[in-house]
């Protein structure tokens, strides 16, 4: 039985749980031993054998005592940019290196009401900054597909260690694309809700107005379990929280796609998206015609300014939320300088990697007296529109799909340490992520070297619902989730 754990769903998983027929110990176990074993992709950043047994045992007390819960005893990992009690919380970067938190997430803590047992922590760009992993301070996750290829980011040892079956579902945060985008390139599902449906409590924070987790998995219907555990207000603790219940979404995994009108935007096919990825895509669309939805053409006209968008914003909010690594309270602090000012210096030149220094001076930048005006309130007046943009287009069609990203996962060092190439790679995910919406990433085939190809997935705002039953739909009816990279 134990041999067979790691191609088991969480649903699965959490059903042999439930029924008695494999124990919480005996899953941790062994997916503890499929991370050793698969140590050289890089996707943790730190485990704890007794910390994780000790959250098995005490599942298996709750299923002993008559307790039924979907998730009860399923392992789980989680993204270094929630704190953790029991693991150290990193965030990808030096400065934060060995720093223990005294309280857990809101997402960790919900996670862990639900039952589930964390296996440790996961690599990702530093303070997630990136979208190919090659941004962490600890070394870059491989893609298990083809380890010498990104697994994309922030979220990349979230997504390798789900395709890889080093874990059965993991956390991520997606600020640009950073749940899809890696989703895609490694051949899972992953979700991103609307804004403000996940408390940001306790997670590491980049850009505030964007940042928003979610769940990693290999299908829809356990990223809907997940979605269910972790979603919900929270408003002691995160102001932006919204005060929306949190609700079952597998209860609307089974309805029908008779009629549905899917947005096909043409700006997502415009020059740039390479061949394969356009051929993956349309036979995804094709299925889903087959399933009975239909195809509508849309437009959201400003889908290429929301490159400069975001990179005005974002940086700027993370030059304000970094501020607070200066070496006074918690963190890195430099053992040589002479004064507060220089050990500011010291300390922040130590501490922080090249990607973030540059978000961090742009953001600064763009904030600075007389330029406010020109950069980033011009700025959020596009974001404004570009989701107006969105609102158009959903009078015309029920979600919106298209690519995640315009080509499958580069090679390591490809880019050359080009920061504007991995950029552009988001051009599919920021527009999403601007006006807030949910947006998904499920697996739709394969492209050049046989790497996968992921299909994005838009709703309007609380269309997660929506969002989780077309995909579970089009997984009914194919096998991509099901694939997994040889010799995993």
């Amino acid at each position: 039985m134990s041999g067979a754990l790691h191609e088991l769903s969480v649903a699965e998983l959490g059903k042999r749980l439930k029924a008695r027929e494999v124990s919480a110990v005996e899953a941790a176990q062994h997916f503890l031993a499929r991370g050793s074993k698969h140590a050289s992709l890089g996707a943790y950043l730190a485990t704890d054998e007794a910390v994780t047994l000790a959250q098995a045992r005490a599942a298996d007390a709750r299923i002993a005592a008559g307790e039924s819960a979907p998730l009860l005893g399923v392992p789980i990992a989680h993204k270094d940019i929630f704190v953790t009690q029991d693991f150290p919380s990193t965030a990808g970067s030096k400065m934060l290196e060995g720093y223990r938190s005294p309280f857990d997430a809101t997402v960790v803590r919900k996670l862990a009401e639900a039952g589930m047992v964390t296996l440790g922590k996961l690599n990702c760009d530093e303070f997630a900054m990136g979208s190919s992993n090659e941004n962490s301070a600890y070394g870059v996750a491989k893609n298990p597909w083809d380890t010498s290829r990104i697994p994309g980011g922030s979220s990349g040892g979230s997504a390798v260690a789900v395709a890889a079956r080093l874990a059965p579902a993991a956390t991520g945060t997606d600020t640009g694309g950073s749940i899809r985008q890696p989703a895609s390139f490694c051949g899972i599902t992953g979700i991103k809700p609307t804004y403000g449906r996940a408390s940001r409590y306790g997670m590491i924070a980049y850009a505030s107005s964007l940042d928003q987790a979610g769940p990693m998995a290999r299908t829809a219907e356990d990223c809907a379990l997940l979605l269910s555990a972790l979603c919900g207000p929270d408003p002691d603790r995160d102001s932006t929280s919204l005060d929306v219940p949190a609700e079952d979404f597998t209860r609307s995994l089974n309805g029908s796609l008779e009629g549905l009108r899917i947005g096909v935007p043409k700006e997502f096919f415009a020059e740039g998206v390479t061949a394969d990825v356009r051929a993956a895509i349309d036979a995804a669309l094709q299925q889903y015609e087959k399933l009975g939805a239909k195809r509508v053409e849309i437009s959201l006209p400003r889908t290429e300014l929301a490159i400069p968008v975001y990179y005005i914003i974002a940086p700027a909010e993370a030059s304000s939320n970094l501020s607070r690594f200066d070496g006074v309270k918690f963190g890195h602090r430099a053992q040589h300088y002479g004064d507060l000012l220089e050990m500011y210096k010291r300390t922040r030149a130590e501490g922080f990697g090249d990607e973030v220094k540059a978000r961090i001076m742009i953001g600064t930048y763009v904030l600075s007296h007389g330029y406010y005006d020109a950069y980033y309130l011009q700025a959020q007046k596009i974001r404004r529109m570009i989701a107006d943009d969105f609102q158009q287009a959903f009078r015309q069609c029920d979600v919106i799909a298209g690519p995640v990203a315009p080509s499958v996962a580069w090679k390591l060092g490809e880019h050359g340490g080009d920061p504007v190439a991995d950029y552009l790679a988001d051009i599919f995910t920021l527009p999403g992520s601007l006006a807030g919406l949910p947006g998904m990433s499920i697996p739709a085939g394969f492209g050049a070297g046989g790497m996968p190809v992921g299909l994005q997935l838009i709703g309007n705002y609380f269309g997660e619902a929506k969002l989780l039953n077309a995909a579970h739909r089009f997984q009914q009816a194919t096998d991509f989730h099901l694939r997994k990279p040889e010799g995993f």
